[in-house]
């Protein structure tokens, strides 16, 4: 796995739990379109090739199910330039990562909060699972306040004379 030793340690220590040589093959949904499971195979290794290299091979009748309600798919090292033309009044650096608010994830949209390689450029798992997690708390408080200000703007009595 390419990753430091400190990288795995601290994974570890969010709760992680590795599952080496195995694959998703497809995810579940429930009828609202909600991520409910995965469907994965476990892998072997290979015989090496010409390189030396022992490639993955699909391990038959060994695939499995994984229930989950979250799924982040986090391949590539660098932003998608989909994003910077496809988002009016998002400012991102020279080098297409998103500027935020180093503090809350904010970023220069409305509601819009960012975190990871996105903002930082290549970086490890864990810096993005803290920065995914400072944006959590912040949306968290974003959206408390939204709520509040609804809540208040219901209480209002209205009096006619």
């Amino acid at each position: 796995m390419p990753a430091r030793l400190e990288e795995i340690e601290n994974a570890e220590e969010e709760g992680i739990r590795f599952r080496f040589l195995t694959v998703p093959v497809r995810f579940l949904g429930d009828e609202r379109g909600w991520v409910k499971g995965m469907e994965c195979i476990k892998m072997r290794l290979g015989e090496p090739d010409e390189s030396g290299r022992r490639r993955p091979v699909p391990i038959e009748g060994s695939e499995f199910l994984m229930d989950v309600d979250t799924v982040v798919i986090a391949i590539g090292q660098t932003p998608n330039p989909i994003i910077q033309r496809t988002t009016k009044g998002l400012k991102t650096t020279r080098w297409g990562t998103i500027i935020v608010n180093d503090g809350t994830g904010k970023t220069s949209k409305k509601g819009v909060y960012a975190g990871g390689d996105v903002v930082s450029g290549a970086a490890t798992v864990i810096s993005a699972m803290g920065a995914g997690k400072k944006a959590a708390r912040s949306i968290h408080r974003y959206v408390m306040r939204k709520k509040k200000s609804k809540d208040k703007q219901r209480s209002v009595t209205r009096v006619s004379c």
